[in-house]
């Protein structure tokens, strides 16, 4: 049977005594043992204090200067050149909605009046958010006057994770790519625009265009799946009111 030993009390036989002798022995053992590792880390720091105290100012130094540039150094410098983009986004929007685009839309890349274009935002500032746009501003509006090269030039350098402008501008370098007549690439970039980001504007419409062109290619089984997701998720699409037409042309190519 199974016994409770009472802690706190006294050996009373020699069997006892001797593993009272033997806990105590492997107590000490364990304390000497933390004991001197203790003092060897003791030891350690001591030892190395210079090099532990250059770290902890090295990493501080870091921190600070990465919040110090953040708020002294980059957030001035996107507040000035959203202010310098002020003036080409209202030739663009100009360009966009009225006549005489293909000179607004050279004001909008060039600037005027002593104001930055967009070219010259995407340089100066190159790397802020507002150089990132003025990217996209200046492959739009390449692209918008059918300079189709330095349209895939700066469509390219820009990124964004929204869920509009990022398949846009996809989808622009597609279109200059259709116009350039390398169709290959065209097709490329249509099924990325597609695919980024899924939403009922983009997404249909650049599903179409992949599987206009994945028909010319010879792609037809993939044509087929691009307008049979078209009619099965955006049914409500512009894209959809004659899809019936392209998904029999895309099973009579298969067949």
């Amino acid at each position: 049977m199974a016994t409770y030993k009472k802690r706190g009390g006294k050996p009373t036989t020699k069997a006892e005594k001797e593993i009272s002798i033997e806990d105590e022995s492997t107590t000490a053992s364990i304390v000497s043992s933390l004991d001197g590792g203790a003092s060897k880390t003791e030891e350690w720091v001591i030892k190395n204090q210079k090099y532990i105290f250059v770290i902890v100012i090295l990493v501080t130094l870091l921190v600070l200067g990465s919040l110090g540039f953040n708020k002294y150094i980059q957030e001035p410098k996107e507040s000035q050149a959203t202010n310098d983009m002020f003036q080409s986004q209202q030739y663009f929007d100009q360009a966009v909605n009225g006549a005489s685009k293909d000179s607004l839309f050279t004001l909008a890349l060039n600037g005027a009046d002593g104001k930055y274009g967009f070219l010259d935002i995407a340089d100066l500032y190159s790397g802020s958010k507002a150089g990132n746009l003025a990217n996209y501003y200046a492959g739009m509006a390449y692209l918008n006057m059918k300079d189709y090269s330095n349209a895939v030039t700066y469509l390219n350098a820009f990124s964004s994770n929204d869920d509009v402008l990022g398949p846009i501008a996809k989808g622009g370098i597609g279109d200059a790519f259709v116009q350039l007549e390398q169709l290959d690439d065209a097709y490329d970039y249509y099924v990325q625009a597609a695919q980024l980001k899924s939403n009922n504007y983009t997404t249909p419409m650049y599903l179409y265009k992949a599987g206009v062109i994945g028909l010319k290619l010879g792609n037809y089984s993939s044509a087929l799946g691009f307008f049979n997701q078209i009619k099965s998720d955006f049914s409500e699409s512009t894209e959809a009111k004659d899809i019936d037409i392209f998904i029999g042309k895309a099973e009579a190519a298969i067949n």
